[in-house]
């Protein structure tokens, strides 16, 4: 079975936000736990096999998705927006990682994921793990998903509800707050580089490490 983003992407890029689909919104709004029950930790791997946790970033903030290569419409429009928020902090940029972690280990292989993120943006690191390790990531984020079949369809075609949305930690790892789906990427763009201006950088600061106190 072949990747159905390709030929839909740019059907539904072409479509508002709020076409899409209505079940991972609702998931989106219903599936997440209070902020402060949330850890943002999780720790997985890069599509080069190197292992990748939310300690890895130290001094940048993370953008975070969850989501499928399979999904036909809801992750294409987000990793759209996701990139629409990169090239809109212009320099800034470069104090964001963005992430995208797929719910779907068993069909989303490493070289599988590297493309479907690198066509959005190459700057967008894809994220994968034992199955295990993907729940326990979406549990600290308070992102639910499940595997939904249709009766007598193979084993291996099926779709999966996830929250939708994305999630943004700081600079120190941790949780921040939840961009809800649909939220314009210029709004994001502009929460996000008003803590970055808060924060501040000093004067010849290594990127990647956090500000000299």
């Amino acid at each position: 079975m072949g990747h159905p983003w390709l030929a839909l992407l740019a059907i539904f890029l072409a479509l508002p936000a709020s076409a899409a689909d209505g079940r991972a919104e609702q998931a989106a709004q219903a599936g997440s736990a209070s902020p402060t029950r949330l850890t943002g930790r999780y720790l997985l791997m890069d599509a080069n096999g190197r292992a990748v946790s939310n300690e890895d970033f130290r001094g940048r903030f993370q953008l975070l998705s969850f989501g499928y290569t399979y999904c036909p419409d809801v992750c294409p429009t987000t990793l759209a927006e996701m990139a629409s928020v990169i090239n809109r902090l212009g320099k800034d940029a470069e104090r964001l990682q963005a992430l995208f972690v797929t719910v779907d280990p068993e069909r989303d292989t490493a070289s599988a994921l590297r493309a479907y993120v690198e066509f959005f943006d190459p700057r967008i690191v894809g994220l994968t793990g034992s199955p295990a390790l993907v729940r326990r990531a979406a549990d600290g984020f308070g992102v639910r998903y499940e595997i939904v079949r249709e009766p007598g369809a193979p084993a291996d075609q099926y779709a999966v509800d996830h929250s939708a949305g994305m999630y943004l930690l700081g600079p120190d790892g941790r949780y921040i707050r939840k961009f809800a789906f649909a939220m314009p990427p210029t709004e994001i763009a502009e929460r996000i580089a008003e803590m970055i201006a808060r924060i501040g950088y000093p004067p010849g600061s290594t990127r990647g490490q956090p500000p000299v106190e």
